[in-house]
């Protein structure tokens, strides 16, 4: 039994690295030991196991709680820490500068779009703005044109129609307008046109729902007029310009001068008298030598008007005008006159 045991031992001893069966190579010697325990000694860290690395960390922690316990109370390192920052912050910029290049492009590239389209807004905003402000200047004007024609038709005291211009003939030399009042509004043939200023012209065509208005200017036209300051009368044609009349035929002494008022004089029953026409610019001798020729501006505003009136006719008074009533108390009961005594 012990011979069996001994032979199971010798051969686990003969197959076993260090046993007798082990080459020399395999044997570990003195000088590989001491390689080992220098690569060991070599490689240990602060925090690696044995006396000598906790003292060592003792140390370690002992020295960086008195230099922070002596910078705290007399900052001796302030010196240093502000050393160190003005080495590292150079590098700290040179590490960033990518990132701000990166973030000031893409800054600009937002605030470029966000100001393009803050600028077409603004654009549109100030068109829209504009457009309003256009339309109430215009729309102040028209009130005032207005308010200048009820004026006029409160000042004259006759029955009117109010009518307004929605089309303008455009041949130079047939100067007549279509106003947007017809014979459903009452228009006639013949109803004299007027605006805030003076006299149109008058109604030449009627329609159910609008008319046709030939103006003074009208070459085919012609209106007796009265120099108001002198009371001549005389006659003004149309030249087909819009903005001239033409007063042939005046006697030679008449008394007429530049800048001389024309009103309407009321012969032929047509336009009533005392309504503005124009107004002298020029007056010189015809080639006959016998008469003056005048030249007159128009007073109503021909090419701007857009409201105008058209005077209704009023009925002409015939004979002696009626007694005036009496107004006050019975004659009987007014007592004697001053002056006068009573009767016996």
């Amino acid at each position: 039994m012990y011979n069996q045991a001994g032979q199971q031992y010798a051969a686990t001893r003969s197959h076993h690295p260090d046993g007798p069966g082990a080459s020399e190579s395999q044997i570990p010697t003195s000088e590989s030991r001491n390689k080992v325990a220098l690569a060991r000694n070599d490689t240990a860290t602060l925090f690696a196991e044995g006396t000598a690395s906790t003292l060592r960390l003792i140390v370690y922690l002992a020295l960086a709680a008195i230099l922070m316990v002596l910078d705290h109370r007399a900052g001796y390192l302030e010196d240093l820490r502000r050393l160190t920052g003005a080495v590292v912050e150079p590098v700290y910029r040179i590490a960033a500068f990518p990132a701000d290049v990166a973030r000031a492009t893409r800054t600009a590239v937002v605030s470029q779009d966000r100001l393009a389209k803050e600028n077409r807004e603004l654009r549109d905003a100030l068109l829209l703005a504009q457009a309003r402000l256009n339309r109430l200047d215009a729309l102040v004007a028209q009130n005032a044109r207005l308010k200048d024609l009820l004026d006029a038709q409160n000042s004259l005291g006759l029955s009117v129609q109010l009518a307004h211009l929605v089309d303008v003939d455009l041949d130079p030399f047939r100067p007549r307008v279509v106003l947007n009042a017809g014979a459903s509004q009452g228009i006639t043939v013949g109803q004299p046109v007027i605006d805030a200023h003076g006299v149109m012209g008058q109604i030449i065509e009627v329609m159910s729902n609008t008319s046709v208005a030939m103006l003074i200017t009208d070459p085919t036209h012609a209106i007796p007029v009265m120099i108001e300051r002198s009371g001549l009368r005389t006659i003004a044609y149309g030249t087909g310009a819009i903005d001239m009349l033409d007063l042939p035929n005046i006697p030679i002494s008449a008394d007429v001068q530049v800048g001389d008022r024309l009103v309407t004089s009321g012969l032929g029953g047509r336009f009533p008298a005392g309504f503005p026409v124009g107004e002298i610019l020029s007056l010189k001798p015809d080639k006959s030598g016998m008469f003056a020729a005048a030249e007159a501006r128009p007073a109503a505003a021909l090419d701007r008007s857009g409201d105008v009136l058209l005077l209704r006719d009023q009925p002409q008074p015939y004979g002696a005008p009626a007694a005036i009533e009496e107004v006050g108390p019975p004659r009987d009961l007014a007592g004697p006159l001053p002056g006068q005594g009573s009767q016996p």
